[in-house]
């Protein structure tokens, strides 16, 4: 049952501080030309994910797939408006939202390390902060992107064609 219904994922969705932080990202990236970081890209990431769990068996429930995904990229609101680092900002805010949670401490370091780790690409000890890496880089469809040329992504890390 574990894995069907959302219940952590769903109270942080349905926060109301997860709403203010999402409302402004999505304002504040309104007119950006390149990728979002949007409830679109959230979602993706965290459907990704999960597959990847699946396929190569990593021990990490969808519950916890899914908090961190829709957290991973809040910190864009503290980046755009002072310069900080977002995986580092994200962290920050993802830590106030989880409080809302009964995800265990446990669960909810592990959440915040995936999320801190999001954006190095060097292999981590835990599996669940690989699957997530690369779920958010294969979220992305760079092939059907106006700003393919712009993207300051190198040619091999774009995404050419569906994979997942």
């Amino acid at each position: 049952m574990e894995d069907i219904y959302l219940k952590e994922t769903n109270i942080i969705v349905k926060s109301k501080i997860y709403n203010n932080y999402l409302r402004e990202l999505e304002e504040l990236e309104s007119d950006r030309f390149f990728c979002r970081h949007d409830y679109e890209h959230f979602i993706s990431v965290a459907r990704i994910c999960y597959i990847l769990k699946l396929e190569e068996n990593v021990d990490v429930c969808k519950d916890m797939i899914y908090a961190t995904a829709l957290l991973h990229d809040l910190g864009r609101v503290i980046e755009i408006k002072e310069g900080v680092n977002h995986a580092l900002a994200s962290v920050t805010i993802a830590r106030e939202i989880l409080k809302l949670t009964d995800f265990s401490e446990e669960d909810k370091k592990r959440i915040l390390n995936c999320i801190s780790y999001h954006r190095k690409k060097e292999k981590a000890e835990d599996e669940f902060f690989n699957i997530f890496y690369r779920a958010d880089k294969l979220s992305r469809a760079c092939f059907r992107c106006p700003a393919y040329k712009e993207c300051n992504w190198s040619f091999q890390k774009k995404n050419h064609e569906i994979i997942y």
